[in-house]
């Protein structure tokens, strides 16, 4: 996964907490993380302490960054900056190759272009504290 540096990111930071922290550090790092727990193989995501299928403990794993969307909207409205400078804009959840959904904004392509079934890969823009927040864009001619 690509680590941009050279845009600011101006938005709010998420809070890190022990079950969260090694998603956002390994995003700076350009690895996307999913949760897999050793003991009944299933995949999960958003982060938790326990596997959601068995109570086990998840371990993390790299994904591979590529998915399709499975529904998104348009923002078209946000009174508040930063985001109302970026309007309209997409937010995808996105079904990654690995099973798992993940929620970000959708980039690199005009809102009107959007699909359900877009192929698309996961980038990431440096935050401050070594950590990266993930995005999406559609899939560049190559990526598999």
């Amino acid at each position: 996964m690509e680590v941009v540096r050279d845009r600011p990111y101006a938005r709010p930071l998420p809070e890190l907490d022990p079950t969260s922290e090694p998603f956002w550090r390994a995003a700076g790092r350009g690895e996307l993380l999913v949760q897999r727990c050793p003991a009944c193989g299933e995949r999960q995501f958003y982060p938790r302490p326990v596997c959601t299928a068995c109570g086990g403990t998840p371990e993390w794993e790299v994904a591979s960054g590529l998915g399709v969307v499975h529904t998104f909207t348009i923002v078209r409205q946000y009174g508040a900056e930063p985001f109302r400078s970026e309007l309209p804009y997409a937010v995808a959840i996105v079904e990654l190759d690995e099973g798992v959904r993940m929620l970000g904004n959708l980039t690199d392509c005009a809102p009107d272009e959007v699909r359900i079934g877009l192929e698309v890969e996961a980038y990431a823009v440096a935050a401050e504290g070594g950590i990266g927040i993930p995005f999406w864009r559609p899939r560049r001619s190559g990526a598999k």
